[in-house]
């Protein structure tokens, strides 16, 4: 088979695998990672990775133009314009991922007036997470607790193209202006001069000192985290996409410079003979195709497809949620299976507008 024919083959077995689960998961939610590579359902509509499957819906009707996705992919609107609105689980700055997949993308392939008014919500109670002086977006829980105020981690790279779109709609400059400080201090922050990256920083919340570099999911604070190292190519490429700044353009290149070149990684880049991260190279590989790297991406994707896809209910398997904890090892992971997809998507549709 040729290559074209091989990656058409890993989009049909994909579809398949989401028609089987839009008939079990429906308007409801798999949970973070599979339990012997199947997805238990989830409870309710809380964390931060439920809209990864709407997500992922909606690249199957980008794929396809099926009606029966546009249905679907509408259906989790309400869901997540009730979280929003309820304040369930939002004290994160996750509220990027969650709904910019679900209501930002409903509202660019349809114009539902719910999923831009959820969206204009979640951008205005990230806008609230934005710590002055320092400028950057705390990441996890309430504002007022010690142990989380003045941290941001790499993942939020991946948050502001939520901010990014607020000022496209509404006209405010203050969303994209906050997206843009965050994002520089990251820059200069987070990426190490060898072009690793931190997993987690500190800021001071009083002063806005920058502080220290730890991990909470790598091996160790010097360590590099290889799933973290894969937000830095994308993330730092998308904010460079919003922005036009050259300089994070830059740093989207240092990361994918020390990001390995063919191959799924181990879940640490420091690390060898651990278990490999499948979701770490499926976000390196939307990393490197937005960079015009395909022939780097061309290898990793051609091992996930050849080495993990999933005989489960997920598209991959062999993930790592988080090692230090026990959680998800070796697992399919739902934020895996969404860019995977997407970057079959990205593969297959050269002229696909993506949703970041």
């Amino acid at each position: 088979m040729t290559a074209i024919d091989v990656t058409a083959a890993a989009v049909t077995a994909a579809l398949s695998t989401i028609d089987a689960n839009l008939a079990e998961f429906g308007d409801r939610y798999p949970d973070d990672t599979t339990v012997g590579d199947r997805y238990p359902l989830r409870a309710a509509n809380t964390g931060w990775t439920t809209s990864f499957w709407p997500g992922q819906i909606w690249l199957a009707y980008d794929l396809t133009g099926d009606e029966k996705y546009l249905t679907a992919g509408l259906d989790h609107v309400r869901s997540f314009a009730a979280r929003v609105a309820d304040g369930v689980d939002i004290d994160t700055h996750d509220l990027g991922f969650l709904y910019t997949l679900s209501c930002v993308t409903a509202h660019r392939r349809t114009g539902d007036d719910e999923a831009k008014r959820a969206a204009l919500a979640a951008a205005d109670h990230l806008m609230s997470r934005v710590l002055e002086p320092a400028g950057i977006i705390q990441a996890w829980g309430d504002l007022r607790d010690p142990a989380q105020r003045g941290r941001t981690i790499i993942d939020s790279l991946m948050n502001t193209p939520l901010l990014f779109w607020a000022s496209a709609q509404t006209g405010d400059a203050r969303y994209a202006d906050a997206a843009r400080r965050h994002a520089e201090q990251l820059r200069d922050h987070i990426l190490r001069p060898d072009g690793s990256t931190f997993h987690t920083f500190y800021w001071d919340p009083v002063t806005g000192e920058p502080l220290r570099g730890e991990t909470e999911q790598g091996h160790a604070d010097d360590s590099c985290w290889a799933r973290g190292q894969a937000w830095g190519i994308y993330g730092f490429y998308l904010n460079y996409e919003h922005t036009g700044d050259p300089s994070f353009l830059a740093a989207a290149r240092r990361c994918a410079d020390h990001f390995p070149a063919a191959g799924v990684p181990y879940w640490d880049l420091s690390l060898f003979e651990v278990e490999r991260d499948s979701s770490a190279a499926a976000i390196a590989v939307c990393g490197l195709l937005a960079l015009g790297r395909p022939a780097a991406a061309g290898a990793i994707l051609g091992a996930l497809i050849s080495d993990y896809v999933s005989p489960g209910n997920a598209l991959l398997r062999h993930g790592v949620y988080d090692k230090p904890k026990g959680i998800g090892v070796d697992e399919g992971t739902l934020w895996g299976d969404y860019f995977y997809l997407e970057a079959l998507t990205r593969v297959t549709r050269p002229d696909w507008n993506h949703p970041w």
